[in-house]
């Protein structure tokens, strides 16, 4: 016995079909199972009204993992990435752009202030380099004028990781 996959135009035909009620206990069964499904309904039940809110709670939260940042560098690696993880998933659930290179630059503003500026950890470097990147695509992609808003912010970062971290070279990310 095989299970037909059904894609999400058919998923969509047949919800159209149900009643309010069995829509609500199909959506109850589905938050069930995951937590990741779960969070995310909560996220649209409750804070998709207010997306900006969100994002300063957000903000907090990685503030205040920065603020455990462990002081060994694969130890603080490892924890850099959870954080990463964190902010895909909320992205996810916002699904901005605007609100991921938001959370992408706080992230690279906490780490240039919270991390050893000496450490020779090559992934640890690899993370700021990555998000930097990751930012002036995602920058890249926006209209004009939002570009000019975000291009000032990210230069400025740019620039304060050249003055704090000797192993980095603004000249590589500009934009």
């Amino acid at each position: 016995m095989s299970i037909s996959d059904f894609g999400l135009q058919d998923i969509k035909k047949e919800l159209q079909h149900l009643s309010s009620i069995q829509t609500a206990e199909l959506i109850l069964r589905l938050a069930r199972y995951k937590k990741e499904n779960k969070e995310l309904l909560a996220y649209l039940l409750f804070e998709a009204s207010n997306e900006q809110a969100f994002i300063e709670k957000v903000k907090a939260e990685v503030g205040f993992m920065y603020s455990q940042l462990p002081v060994q560098s694969y130890n603080a690696a490892k924890y850099l990435r959870k954080t990463l993880r964190l902010i895909g998933k909320y992205t996810k659930f916002v699904g901005s752009k605007q609100a991921e290179i938001d959370l992408l630059l706080n992230f690279c503003t906490n780490y240039i202030e919270y991390t050893d500026r000496k450490t020779s950890y090559k992934p640890m470097r690899l993370i700021l380099v990555r998000q930097i990147i990751k930012i002036r695509t995602l920058i890249g992609k926006l209209h004009e004028d939002l570009q000019f808003d975000y291009n000032e912010n990210y230069n400025s970062l740019l620039n304060e990781a050249e003055k704090r971290f000797p192993w980095f070279y603004k000249n590589e990310h500009t934009l």
